[in-house]
């Protein structure tokens, strides 16, 4: 007799958990599937720093998830950020954003480009962090900067910089 309650308690409290875990949060987009910092680590790698003003540098940065499948769908989001001031950094001109699913253990990249600019010159951003947020969220992870001030556009509407796609890495 006291099996038939025990297994109906084990079942209900079984479709209780796995009903937690359909809902998303807030940050995880619209399909709840969004890598989210926290799952995924996000390293930046080795720059190919501008060594002089005018110069153009490339910083590449990997996304590597650590836990359920996620999906990356845009490009990241990037913001150089000097004190008080922030600036967007908007993805290449002409850079088409593919959707890319990560199981466990797999890993992207994408890389940040910019113009170096003068130290000083009232025209560059003289950047001390970059902050990095993933596509459908919005929680970020800041990196400090110390590749040089950044150029602005020629508009002066922003960074002289980009933002590629995201890539697969590996197999």
């Amino acid at each position: 007799m006291r099996a038939i309650p025990l297994t109906v308690t084990a079942l209900a409290a079984a479709l209780l958990l796995t009903a937690c875990d359909g809902g998303g949060s807030k940050s995880a987009g619209k399909n709840g599937s969004a890598c989210e910092i926290g799952g995924v680590s996000v390293q930046i790698g080795s720059a190919s720093v501008a060594p002089k003003a005018g110069d153009t540098g490339e910083l590449p940065v990997s996304i590597t998830n650590q836990s359920r499948t996620c999906t990356l769908d845009q490009f990241a989001g990037v913001v150089l950020s000097a004190g008080d001031t922030e600036a967007k950094v908007p993805a290449l001109k002409g850079a088409k954003a593919q959707k890319l699913k990560l199981a466990k253990g797999d890993s992207a990249s994408f890389t940040i480009s910019y113009v170096r600019g003068k130290a000083g010159d009232k025209a560059a951003l003289d950047a001390k962090t970059v902050k990095i947020t993933l596509p459908g969220t919005t929680a970020s992870r800041s990196f400090p900067w110390s590749y040089g001030p950044v150029a602005t556009q020629t508009a002066g509407t922003g960074p002289n910089a980009s933002v590629t796609a995201f890539q697969q890495v590996g197999d």
